[in-house]
């Protein structure tokens, strides 16, 4: 790639990097990159200083678009198809790690992927692009399941409707394409005014998620940083809606031991050693600048904590506000 003036209209550029870079400041040494897509955070800590970065994607199409740059950096990128919640096994004693959860632009806008409800394609949602589809989950899950997925994971109030729609459309054709999908919700849901996301926006969301499993990922990759990470380590997480910036928020606060005593109804708890100690108090967000050239940074946020070198723990998905369907309530992680 040459070093000509970034075009402005790039769909993948990376979202707040400027500030996360600020945030971790010096960057030097090794450092993961557990999302690595199109490879903005991966070039960004490379050129401000970092030794060597491990790119980590379950996609295996995020290398390949790697290759027009990566003999630029002359051997410092190590690529490791994997998901993020692995990272320790291919990585210790890190400097830092960055996660840029959700969807990536890439995926977002290649049709042919399924994620996007504004571009018709096969109904298939997976990152990995391996394991059960979107397309799956639609045709052969309960009516009660897809309704728990589009409310808990989406945050769609209108879940069981939409289910109760899903499940007798399917019955007289399966659902093969995003659009098929995206008409029915669309049908089911009052018209969207000027301003408003598409009607189809919380449903999608919630299949995605549950087809990649995307909260799993994020508490156990939390989890895996956790241990990756050597003492002074840096842990920076870009988040784009409320339910993974909670989680965030709450993991962190619970490994740097600031979830909060007991009261007067329940003893203290006996805390551990603090984990991580908190470098941002509240969410960083994108700026005027940012928003200008990325609106699509609109509802990015970013958190950062340092490791300390207390023990590794574990944290209960339901303890940082995980939402969890039936199944993952009865047997939890």
């Amino acid at each position: 790639m040459s070093d000509a003036a970034p075009d402005t209209t790039s769909p993948h550029i990376p979202v707040l990097l400027r500030p996360l870079l600020a945030a971790v400041a010096p960057v030097s040494g090794r450092w993961l990159d557990g999302t690595f897509g199109a490879g903005g955070y991966t070039r960004g800590l490379l050129d401000a200083g970092a030794d060597k970065v491990y790119g980590v994607d379950r996609d295996p199409l995020a290398f390949d678009m790697a290759s027009d740059w990566l003999p630029d950096y002359d051997g410092r990128i190590e690529f490791i198809a994997d998901v993020f919640s692995n990272m320790d096994a291919h990585a210790q004693e890190l400097d830092g790690v960055v996660l840029d959860l959700g969807v990536s632009s890439m995926q977002l806008d290649l049709a042919e992927r399924g994620f996007s409800f504004m571009k018709d394609g096969p109904l298939d949602m997976r990152m990995s692009q391996s394991g059960p589809s979107a397309a799956d989950l639609v045709n052969e899950s309960s009516e009660e399941d897809i309704a728990d997925i589009l409310f808990h994971y989406g945050e769609e109030r209108a879940s069981r409707r939409i289910a109760r729609a899903i499940v007798k459309a399917r019955a007289e054709k399966p659902f093969k394409s995003t659009l098929e999908l995206a008409d029915i919700i669309e049908k089911n849901l009052p018209r969207a005014k000027p301003g408003q996301s598409h009607p189809a926006t919380r449903s999608f969301q919630g299949l995605r998620i549950a087809v990649n499993n995307e909260y799993g990922e994020l508490l156990n990759g939390l989890m895996a940083a956790e241990r990756a990470l050597k003492p002074g380590g840096l842990l920076a997480v870009v988040t784009f809606h409320s339910i993974e910036d909670r989680m965030v928020k709450k993991f962190m606060a619970e490994r740097a031991g600031r979830a909060g005593g007991g009261n007067r109804y329940a003893p203290e708890v006996v805390q551990e050693a603090p984990a991580f100690e908190l470098l941002t108090r509240k969410a960083v967000g994108p700026d005027d600048e940012e928003l200008a050239i990325n609106p699509r940074s609109r509802s990015a946020k970013l958190r950062v904590a340092r490791r300390t070198d207390a023990p590794s723990g574990s944290v209960d998905g339901a303890k940082i506000g995980m939402p969890m369907l039936g199944g993952q309530k009865k047997g939890r992680r």
